[in-house]
């Protein structure tokens, strides 16, 4: 067994609430190839196709939140501008990633730290929720008033922030 493969990070879904600061944040746009990295139900990638991404890319490892992700994309008319793959983040290639977007731990943005800065392309906006990367700087940060807690997203640019 891999460091990889010991790495596990819970399903908590991004509250619908931040959907729209993500996609601002991210200036989600008709040239856009959309990533979550740990989709869980595709709420994130669906909300960015409606935004105007031309293509979203869900991964997630997990079999049945993956099918969830098919289920909503496909009740959402959808599901034609979505790739869906069951697999491990860390195996999937992401050079086609214009937008990536991830709500993962700190220490999972530190091990994915060398993926991102190998396989994206500068201009590449990278948006996670609540957690940094270590060792890149933010562009900007946005702090939202949740009903419970303070939610942060932080705009990473690949050839800007890793720097």
């Amino acid at each position: 067994m891999s460091y990889y493969d010991s790495i596990k990070v819970p399903w908590v879904p991004t509250r619908d609430e931040l959907l729209d600061y993500v996609m601002r944040l991210a200036a989600v746009g008709p040239n856009d190839v959309f990533y979550d990295l740990g989709c869980g139900d595709g709420r994130v990638v669906v909300r960015a196709v409606k935004s105007g991404a031309k293509k979203g890319v869900c991964v997630e490892i997990n079999p049945s939140l993956i099918e969830k992700a098919r289920e909503y994309a496909h009740r959402e008319g959808v599901e034609d501008r979505i790739e869906f793959l069951n697999e491990d983040f860390f195996k999937v290639p992401i050079s086609e990633a214009t937008v990536v977007y991830m709500y993962l731990l700190t220490s999972v943005n530190r091990a994915l730290r060398p993926k991102l800065e190998a396989e994206l392309r500068d201009g590449t906006r990278v948006v996670t929720l609540d957690f940094e990367i270590p060792g890149w700087k933010p562009v900007q940060v946005v702090e939202v008033a949740l009903p419970t807690r303070m939610a942060k997203l932080y705009l990473y640019i690949k050839g800007v922030s890793d720097r």
